[in-house]
């Protein structure tokens, strides 16, 4: 059993259930899937409780969970009929039926739904689903109690959708803008402030180390050796984009992705020649700069990442680092891993910002972040989007490990951190055994 099974478990057997109006902030461990380079995220849920592996995907509009016969047991679901309030909140675009003996996932007169898998970009007609859920209460510092969210909304689906994500995963949690994403629907349970954040690990946390994702407060956040990441928090704007692009096609939806105002791009403080019109989200919802946890690295359209590439490359001569004629795919820049030299924020190569809408507020990306080692090389970890990418910039997940980034849909705005090693510390760090 690995430690973060280990530690769900003994969660689930030593502590009672509660439903608390007093303490209502969570934490949940986030570990990082080496083969396909995704986040899993592991949520309590059924009745009994079980202890459930889901891909976390920070723009999903909802959650989903295999529903496969035999596969969901529990005494607590129950399905939504179609045509009520609820169904309609929910933007349902069907009404299901099933001609098989009643279950989760199959009723008559159902409010359907249409889970997507957004790694092999896919999407099936599949029922409604209401069920317990629980989170572990947390103080910031130190886990408690697992406190249940009742009547959480997802929906049901079957085997066919787990295909291209990581072995394990059941389903897929959605941290969407949406009112039925996991953070919305525990906001309003609690009656407390919608506000989460994610601390994705890292290279440089234990791959047997989780880190974590609050929900339902702004910090404080501790990390060993007792430093509350809260504290260095710099904030931006969230940018809304009024079209969404989802495989099903929502009239009049706005995006439930998390989009941010970048203006520019610096490396070792020179601005890239681009034009600002990429940077902007225009009527048809092309452009601008969004974050994604299912984008393994950072792309950028293409005639951003050329003029990337070329300053990064020329700033590089100057440590004395030649581009290698035959770069490791999908990366076009790689360099011999014994020419370049590492300290504690990785290699040491031409520092990255992402500017905001002031020119004091920058995302400051070090080698640890820009950087991915691959046998024998380093090979910067950004990636050509195309000419048509659909966002300008999106942000990967390589660029967000190791980073603390707070999503505050009160105040409509993203903290973010840069580089939590800055401060002797990394995501892997937050406490999750029962002794801290």
């Amino acid at each position: 059993m690995s430690p973060l099974h280990f530690i769900i478990s003994f969660i689930c057997i030593h502590f009672n259930l509660i439903i608390s109006s007093s303490t209502t902030s969570f934490v949940s461990p986030i570990t990082r899937d080496e083969l396909t380079q995704l986040y899993i995220i592991s949520i309590s849920i059924k009745t009994p409780l079980q202890s459930t592996s889901f891909l976390l995907d920070l723009g999903g509009k909802f959650s989903w969970i295999d529903c496969t016969p035999n596969n969901y047991i529990s005494s607590t679901n129950h399905y939504i009929p179609c045509g009520t309030s609820q169904c309609n909140s929910l933007y349902s675009l069907a009404c299901s039926n099933c001609f098989k003996p009643s279950g989760p996932g199959c009723h008559n007169n159902s409010c359907a739904l249409f889970p997507e898998n957004p790694v092999i970009k896919n999407t099936i007609l599949a029922q409604a689903l209401v069920d317990s859920l629980a989170l572990t209460l947390t103080d910031g510092q130190t886990v408690g109690q697992l406190a249940v969210v009742p009547n959480f909304v997802l929906s049901c689906c079957d085997d066919s959708l787990l295909t291209g994500l990581p072995d394990g995963v059941s389903g897929l949690a959605g941290l969407g803008r949406s009112n039925y994403s996991l953070p919305a629907q525990v906001s309003r349970v609690y009656a407390s402030p919608n506000i989460f954040a994610l601390c994705l690990p890292g290279p440089s946390s234990s791959s047997e180390l989780p880190g974590p994702a609050f929900f339902n407060t702004a910090g404080p956040y501790y990390f060993s050796p007792n430093i509350d990441l809260s504290t260095h928090l710099i904030y931006t704007p969230l940018v809304l984009n009024p079209i969404g692009f989802t495989i099903i096609t929502y009239y009049n939806h706005p995006s439930d992705e998390y989009f941010i105002n970048l203006t520019s791009i610096n490396i070792n403080g020179k601005p890239l020649s681009i034009s600002q019109s990429l940077l902007t989200i225009n009527k048809s919802g092309f452009g601008g700069t969004r974050l994604s946890t299912i984008t393994p690295y950072t792309t950028l359209k293409t005639s951003i990442y050329d003029a990337f590439i070329e300053l990064f490359v020329n700033e590089s001569y100057a440590l004395n680092l030649t581009v290698i004629d035959d770069p490791v795919s999908p990366f076009e820049v790689c360099y011999v891993a014994d020419d370049v030299y590492c300290n504690s924020l990785g290699p040491a190569v031409p520092v990255i910002d992402l500017v905001m809408h002031s020119e004091d507020v920058f995302w400051r990306i070090f080698g640890g972040n820009s950087m991915v080692r691959i046998g024998d090389f380093w090979c910067l970890g950004f990636v050509n989007g195309g000419d048509d990418a659909r966002s300008s910039v999106v942000i990967g997940g390589k660029q967000m490990e190791d980073n603390l980034l707070q999503f505050d849909l009160e105040s409509e705005r993203l903290g973010f951190s840069s580089s939590v090693l800055v401060h002797d510390t990394n995501c892997g760090s937050f406490d999750f055994s029962d002794d801290n």
